[in-house]
């Protein structure tokens, strides 16, 4: 009986993530949709324990409309099996779903714009355990942090009711061997969010 309660939560998480993924897709609050190719919406688990935030969709993200795919998803591919896990375990997404001219980070308005509409509600659908952000952006945008990443990265913080950890970019972390081997670090203690050791909130929809 459990099972078949924890499928139907599953089966609405996915629809209410499927319905966001076409309004994200046809998106126009922000001056980002002028020069996309695809809006990124994001993809993975509809009841992941673990998601995934990074900066902003790049050039290759644009063009397949996919969250961290070619050569930039294999580096936090390679993370996740630190863990024993998947890409098809998480949900990984951006603070913004369009990509920035000339990858230009995302200015605040862009930023407040997608949030409101967007990652707030993706959030709230997911309800992880934990919500790793990947890169300053991130960071600014949901714990309003403004610090630097050798300060801040592989700590846990704690706002309202959500958990987050931060962690440097992955593009960092290809680019730099030293920050490479302190996000496998980083990420290794993810490892006991894997499995969802308590209940999940309950939704209005329940």
């Amino acid at each position: 009986m459990l099972n078949v309660i924890q499928d139907s939560h599953r089966q609405k998480n996915a629809e209410a993530l499927a319905r966001l993924g076409v309004g994200i897709r046809r998106c126009v609050k922000c001056p980002l949709h002028k020069s996309r190719k695809h809006a990124v919406p994001g993809e993975g688990h509809a009841r992941a324990p673990i998601l995934l935030i990074g900066e902003a969709p790049g050039a290759f993200e644009d063009q397949q409309g996919r969250p961290f795919c070619g050569r930039a998803g294999q580096f936090p591919d390679g993370l996740l099996e630190r863990c024993a896990l998947k890409r098809s375990d998480v949900f990984i997404t951006n603070s913004v779903k369009c990509r920035p001219p000339n990858n230009r980070p995302p200015h605040s308005k862009e930023l407040q714009t997608c949030y409101k509409h967007w990652l707030r509600r993706q959030i709230d659908i997911i309800d992880p355990e934990i919500i790793v952000l990947f890169g300053n952006i991130p960071v600014r945008q949901l714990l309003h942090v403004n610090r630097s990443l050798k300060e801040l990265h592989g700590q846990f913080y704690q706002k309202a009711d959500r958990l987050y950890q931060i962690q440097y970019h992955p593009a960092a972390g290809m680019r730099f061997p030293n920050l490479g081997a302190a996000m496998a670090r980083d990420f290794e203690k993810l490892s006991r969010f894997s499995q969802r050791p308590k209940p999940r909130r309950r939704h209005k929809d329940d």
